[in-house]
């Protein structure tokens, strides 16, 4: 996990999001019910961003991706392309190690309904971009889904039409990182056929090349 000291184990700003992980633990108290810090390399040229943590993955793990449906085809293509030693995270003491990728959240603490308000997002903000700040030069950033998207364009001060989110696309940012954006892979996007394992490891085809391209 990267120790990272931007990052508030026991941050509050956001009362809806407190409130009601102090409600989750008291239902389900072997969870983690905090804000889920970032996981893996902290030198890492690849950094994926996906919305907020899920009820019964992250938020009950404390680690992102892990323990749920929406972690399986990130970790299968991690693991296929090279960053993960393992291919499934079931939980913290599974050995899980990452190699030249982060993973973290738009959003650090489990909304109500996987819906953070925009001002939830707004305020967590500062947080993605801090850790934006550690990337090396000519790191690429994967957004996972529309939200994690238009996080990664405020810390840029970008507009949304500035780069529009669309599956599979890349966008060239101002300090020469590239942002590369795909749906979500949570298991409605999967099981409508939204988005499949073979979209998925196109989209880290892409990032391979932008990586290369960069050494």
């Amino acid at each position: 996990m990267s120790n990272s000291s931007y990052f508030k184990q026991d941050c509050k700003a956001c009362p809806r999001l407190s409130e009601f992980l102090c409600e989750v633990k008291a239902k389900y108290p072997a969870y983690h019910a905090l804000p889920v810090p970032p996981f893996g390399d902290p030198e890492a040229r690849l950094l994926v961003v996906g919305l907020a943590p899920g009820m019964h993955g992250a938020n009950a793990t404390g680690r992102p991706f892990t323990g749920d449906y929406a972690g399986l085809l990130l970790y299968q293509a991690l693991y296929d392309f090279g960053y993960s030693n393992q291919l499934e995270s079931t939980n913290l003491a599974d050995g899980l190690q990452l190699s030249n990728c982060r993973i973290t959240n738009a959003v650090k603490c489990l909304p109500p309904q996987n819906k953070p308000t925009g001002d939830e997002i707004k305020q967590c903000n500062p947080y993605l971009a801090a850790e934006i700040k550690t990337l090396p030069k000519h790191s690429v950033i994967l957004a996972l889904g529309n939200i994690a998207h238009q996080a990664v364009l405020r810390v840029y001060g970008l507009k949304s039409g500035e780069a529009k989110f669309a599956h599979h696309v890349s966008f060239a940012l101002p300090d020469g990182n590239t942002l590369v954006s795909s749906y979500h892979c949570s298991r409605y996007n999967v099981q409508t056929k939204r988005l499949s394992m073979e979209m998925l490891a196109a989209v880290f085809v892409t990032i391979q090349n932008l990586l290369s391209a960069r050494d």
